[in-house]
């Protein structure tokens, strides 16, 4: 008996291949980097039926030579990792892309989360952790991303931004300070251009949480005040004396107008 010739209706292989190829170019590619079995198998499941492509390393060596090899739309990153840290590994990273990072912390090291932050990641969860709320991060910070790209930032003004010498540009993700170009990771850039958006004004801790995080976020302020306080090792003429990013005890935090510009 011949092959059953194929209808209209039927997709030809080609197609099909195609189709299968562009559902997977729509997923998502995250790099795990974990070495604890137990947390591997199950962020591979769970992320796996949320639609994600799944990387794992578990090593930090390996992160680094598996994150170049996938490039990766985030990184989920252990600090206690083999052979190289979590927080070196995610200061390499740092070096070459401004990819979202979440770091996992032991509970209750805290100074793991505050290092961790300050070299560049995003977010962090402790472990133990939910996997529904990482879950909800993790996609949040990829809506975020996506919106940075795309320039859809959701701030009053959508154009460049000049407050005295530093300068801001959403659609090319730049900033200059005093002429010379300041390289910020997502999170730092869109606090930034919050503040900048509206200099002069009080920006209260909720409103930033909210406008950067989200609504739902669940982790606590101390993340917004590492970020604030690598923003001023980057914007500040003297950090431990900020004068562009000023801290307003009990409600947030301003970005003061230069003194000619306090009447614009």
């Amino acid at each position: 008996m011949g092959a059953r010739p194929k209808t209209d209706e039927e997709p030809h292989e080609d197609e099909s291949h195609e189709s299968n190829r562009r559902a997977r170019m729509s997923q998502p590619t995250i790099l795990v980097v974990e070495d604890e079995e137990s947390f591997v198998d199950a962020l591979q499941i769970s992320l796996s039926r949320e639609g994600f492509d799944v990387h794992v390393a578990t090593d930090g060596a390996a992160a680094i030579e598996l994150f170049e090899q996938v490039t990766p739309d985030i990184v989920l990153l252990d600090v206690m990792l083999p052979r190289i840290s979590g927080i070196d590994v995610c200061r390499r990273i740092r070096s070459v892309s401004n990819v979202p990072i979440i770091m996992v912390t032991a509970k209750a090291s805290e100074i793991d989360t505050v290092v961790g932050l300050e070299v560049g990641a995003d977010d962090y969860v402790a472990k133990p952790y939910r996997i529904r709320e990482l879950i909800a991060r993790i996609r949040a910070l990829l809506r975020r991303s996506s919106q940075d790209a795309t320039g859809e930032i959701e701030v009053p003004i959508d154009s460049s931004i000049r407050v005295g010498e530093v300068a801001l540009d959403p659609d090319e993700h730049r900033v200059t300070v005093d002429g010379t170009d300041v390289t910020l990771p997502l999170t730092e850039f869109e606090v930034l251009h919050l503040l900048l958006a509206n200099a002069g004004r009080v920006m209260t801790r909720e409103t930033l949480i909210d406008r950067v995080w989200g609504a739902d976020y669940v982790g606590d302020t101390k993340t917004l005040d590492v970020h604030i306080k690598r923003l001023r090792s980057k914007v500040e003429p003297e950090p431990g004396a900020p004068q562009r990013i000023v801290t307003i005890r009990g409600l947030g935090y301003k970005y003061e107008r230069p003194t000619a510009d306090a009447s614009i």
